[in-house]
């Protein structure tokens, strides 16, 4: 059975006294159909439109989606746009001076749907500086799902691993601006960094939650791929057990795991972060480097396949874990990351690790959506539609970055940065929302960022790439008179749902 028969009769409710019927016969019915129902749903206040065969449902209230009565065949068009302002000064600048920078954060057209058991996503970035790192397309998500062996969920395509509570809720309803910056410390193990994968989810009994992907990754740079140019490939495993999952309340632990390895001589080390302003990479000077947690680890050469006294790294291994509970109103979450990069040869390894911990409250006593079927927080649903939803959250982050051979390579002029063995960062986050309605969000945040003295010394012998450079080079992080270890910035956003 088709989606739209030869002949069929269309019918829309315009108010109370007004209905409307067309009847439409021939080869060419289903086309015009289709036209005239997305004509007629611009204008119709109620949602439903009939035909002879399987009747039809239009909803319009956010974006536009068609979808039959047995939800056998559907589809979805929306979006949306984030229009971000951030204002920063301190340890996020060269200098230490005030900067800023407004863009889109992201201005994404979604389309989506199924046909009968087979679903589909396709998801654009139209926004500026859209592509993230590690990523040359400005595709958000393009993958084909298989639902016929409920609850069980095969999805290939190109998609973000499924790692993180924070990285499993969708941009649109996380709390804060910015995901927790502990991402930062293993950026692809939720990023598709342009390659493909197949993962594996279910839901069982009402309160667990499993995923298991394989993805093949293709770093923008390449310099991961092996030495014959076979692209990266990642296991990441995530599992979770929710004890209490109702409408107003939730308690929920989660596991996560990833692994990838690289061959001799391709993995350099580094680890970068924006410390959760994304302004500071969106400006196009070079008073806003992206701060460096850990340098390129590198001997008296860089990393490579041909000197075999190259510092790299082999393994990749990181593991996390996850908690939440909200109680009507109110909301805790907390994640922690721990990555291990096994020092190739003799050089020993790097490790990172990171944690955060939230506390949200909605002052108009709304509970946040919570989804078992990839166990995730979801929107905010305002109860009074003519002020909206106000939510106001602390959140505290915490990154570490440790290597008892140094940071940076000891090619460095006027400081041993070598010595440097660790780096930390925290980064203190107040913040308050404004749901509007189910389709306009506007949040503020302000953030407090403390860095640790080596933290600040890595910055002024190395570039934004963690390449090691003269202490006062015009290339590196910071000036070196800057000294300043504390950050501050202010970020805003305007958010449209469709």
């Amino acid at each position: 059975m088709g989606l739209m028969p030869a002949c069929f009769l269309l019918k829309t409710n315009r108010g109370i006294s007004m209905i409307r019927k067309h009847s439409f016969c021939g080869a060419g019915a289903g086309f015009t159909a289709s036209v005239l129902a997305l004509a007629i749903s611009a204008q119709a206040s109620a949602g439903t439109v009939t035909t002879d065969g399987t009747d039809l449902v239009i909803k319009t209230k956010s974006g536009l989606e068609v979808a039959t009565v047995d939800k056998q065949y559907s589809f979805k068009l929306g979006g949306r746009i984030q229009a971000d302002f951030d204002q920063f000064d301190g340890f996020y600048t060269k200098n230490n001076k005030s900067a800023n920078e407004s863009y889109f954060r992201r201005a994404i057209l979604e389309l989506g749907g199924n046909y009968q058991d087979w679903r589909y996503v396709f998801n654009y970035d139209f926004s500026d500086g859209s592509v993230p790192a590690g990523n040359k397309s400005d595709w958000d998500e393009a993958s084909i799902a298989y639902t016929g062996f409920a609850p069980v969920v095969i999805k290939g395509g190109r998609f973000d691993p499924d790692f993180g509570l924070q990285h499993a809720t969708s941009s649109k309803w996380v709390t804060a601006l910015e995901r927790s910056a502990i991402y930062d410390l293993a950026p692809w193990v939720n990023s598709k960094e342009d390659g493909m994968g197949v993962q594996v989810s279910a839901t069982h009994g009402g309160n667990l939650y499993g995923s298991a992907g394989i993805f093949q990754q293709e770093p923008s740079n390449e310099v991961n791929e092996s030495t014959s140019g076979m692209d990266v490939n990642s296991v990441v495993l995530r599992g979770v057990f929710a004890p209490i999952v109702a409408e107003t309340e939730v308690l929920h632990f989660g596991v996560d795991a990833a692994q990838r390895n690289y061959d001799d001589g391709k993995f350099n080390g580094a680890i970068t972060s924006t410390l959760q302003v994304r302004g500071i990479s969106e400006d196009t000077t070079t008073n806003t480097p992206t701060p460096v947690l850990a340098g390129i680890g590198s001997g008296t050469t860089a990393c490579n396949t041909t000197n075999v006294a190259a510092r790299c790294y082999t393994d990749d291994q990181v593991w996390g874990t996850e908690f939440a509970y909200m109680n009507g109103p109110l909301s805790l979450e907390s994640e922690y990351l721990s990555r291990t990069l096994s020092g190739q040869g003799d050089w020993d390894d790097r490790e990172a690790t990171g944690y955060n911990a939230q506390i949200a409250y909605t002052l108009t006593g709304e509970s946040r959506i919570y989804k078992l079927d990839g166990a995730k927080f979801d929107a905010i649903k305002p109860a009074n539609k003519q002020t909206g939803a106000w939510e106001v959250f602390y959140r505290y982050d915490h990154v570490k970055v440790e290597d008892n051979d140094g940071l940076a390579g000891p090619t460095n002029v006027g400081l041993a940065a070598s010595n440097i063995e660790s780096t930390q960062v925290g980064i203190n986050t107040l913040g308050v929302n404004w749901y509007a309605n189910e389709a306009v969000k506007i949040s503020a945040n302000y953030l407090f960022t403390t860095a640790d003295s080596d933290m600040l010394d890595l910055q002024q012998t190395v570039s934004s790439s963690g390449s090691s450079v003269a202490l006062g080079s015009t290339t590196a992080n910071r000036d070196a008179d800057a000294s300043d270890k504390d950050g501050h910035a202010i970020s805003l956003r305007a958010q449209y749902v469709f």
